[in-house]
């Protein structure tokens, strides 16, 4: 087939490039530069997916039988006026759109279905609010012209190559045998999904004529508390995990931050707890979620060969271990 991957060139894009490739399809990347890490075997053009007209020009004189919309412009947003539009764009016979979205679609709540409601269009984050407008957008257009949607609702992705500062960030602590915060009581639930799982419901999405119309939830079988996850990332180590536990008024007091410098956690590994139920993606994709601690064990693996060593500065974390402590 045909495909159209829009982003392609970071993590959850690299690994499905390498699994179509693998399954012999002709591959395009339509992102913002010119370079990309796969070499002749696959096609880039060079658009702003946030603007219609820009990927109209780029796509003029192709045609392409399927498309992955898995780029989200993390400076600007990325609107359901956008997606929708560059949706229409795109030239050819479209037999499967698929759509990364979140399990931040649904707002907030514990145990989700696909079929429960998604955020509103007034939800206050602009990404939750972005991510469940364009869903919605994409199964109107389902529903009045047959557009093949699929949207895919995957928590936290951790695996090998992840760029954000997750995984990495626990073992650079554990492994220095430094004590590892954990925010509060440690029993805020968190979801998450190995990349190669959720590159395997995105393929298995492509031909399944089940899968058109349909939302899916790709996740691991159950949560894990955060206290859990800083004791599964030492295992995977080979360690055993020394924890402090910090309040989270301290953290906020001191200015420690979820998404980036100065963080605590792990970069976004804070946030207000989402799970989902996982049963329709096993039903209808055929794919059966991979055990977290193999998962761990080959991310591991990957960050003692490969991932970008780090000197990280610990003084942050220090200041909010002796408080805590004082406290």
């Amino acid at each position: 087939m045909r495909i159209l991957l829009i982003g392609g060139t970071l993590f959850i894009g690299k690994r499905l490039v390498r699994r179509l490739l693998h399954g012999g399809h002709e591959i395009t990347l339509l992102h913002r530069k010119p370079e990309h890490p796969f070499g002749s075997e696959v096609r880039s053009v060079v658009a702003n997916r946030n603007d219609a007209a820009s990927v109209r020009r780029a796509l003029e004189g192709m045609r392409f039988d399927a498309v992955y919309d898995i780029a989200y412009d993390w400076e600007r947003g990325t609107t359901a006026q956008q997606v929708e539009a560059t949706a229409k764009a795109i030239p050819g016979d479209i037999s499967r759109y698929v759509f990364i979205s979140s399990v931040a679609a649904y707002g907030s709540g514990l145990d989700h279905v696909e079929d429960d409601p998604l955020a509103p269009d007034t939800h206050p984050e602009s990404y939750v609010r972005n991510k469940s407008m364009s869903e919605r957008a994409l199964f109107r257009m389902h529903r009045e012209s047959g557009f093949p949607a699929v949207t895919m609702r995957p928590p936290f992705v951790y695996g090998p190559e992840n760029p954000f500062y997750r995984e990495a960030f626990f073992w650079d602590r554990i492994r220095r045998e430094r004590k590892v915060i954990v925010p509060g009581d440690g029993q805020r639930l968190m979801h998450f999904v190995y990349v190669d799982d959720l590159v395997a419901a995105c393929y298995s999405a492509l031909e399944n004529p089940n899968a058109v119309g349909l939302a899916f939830n790709v996740g691991n079988e159950r949560s894990v508390s955060q206290q859990e996850l800083v004791n599964e990332f030492a295992k995977a180590a080979g360690k055993k995990a020394s924890v402090t536990h910090v309040p989270r008024e301290i953290i906020e007091r001191n200015g420690g931050n979820v998404f980036g410098d100065p963080l605590y956690f792990g970069e976004y590994y804070d946030l207000h707890s989402i799970t989902e139920i996982v049963d329709r993606m096993k039903r209808v994709l055929g794919v059966e979620p991979t055990p977290f601690a193999s998962g761990l064990k080959e991310t591991y693996k990957w960050y003692e060969e490969s991932a970008p060593k780090r000197d990280p500065d610990f003084s942050f974390e220090d200041k909010l271990i002796r408080d805590a402590e004082a406290a």
